[in-house]
């Protein structure tokens, strides 16, 4: 369990860190409705990305794919990405080095 809070950084979406070292972080984002944006965006950290439950589209460097159960993928560092919900669910995201401004 992670003794982490959870947050909600956008509407209708909430993440946690659930493990979290210097150089990896591992952070669950539940997308709460149909909708619900993870807005475009980029940072310095390689982010790998896996879908645990629900389909999402996502937007990486101009590109729309979607997504669902199962699937997984990796953002490079500061390539502009962002997603948009299609059935609510839960992203696994692990980021390298950790996200300093999630803590």
């Amino acid at each position: 369990m992670s003794n982490f809070p959870v947050v909600n950084p956008d509407p209708g979406v909430t993440r946690q860190v659930l493990a979290d070292h210097p150089d990896l972080m591992v952070v669950a984002f539940q997308f709460l409705e149909k909708g619900a944006e993870g807005k475009l965006h980029n940072h310095p950290h390689i982010q790998s990305t896996f879908v645990k439950s629900g389909r999402f589209v996502f937007t990486i460097d101009g590109e729309e794919s979607e997504v669902g159960p199962g699937d997984s993928f990796v953002v490079p560092t500061n390539v502009v990405h962002g997603c948009v919900c299609v059935e609510p669910g839960t992203l696994i995201d692990s980021f390298t080095p950790r996200r300093d401004d999630f803590l």
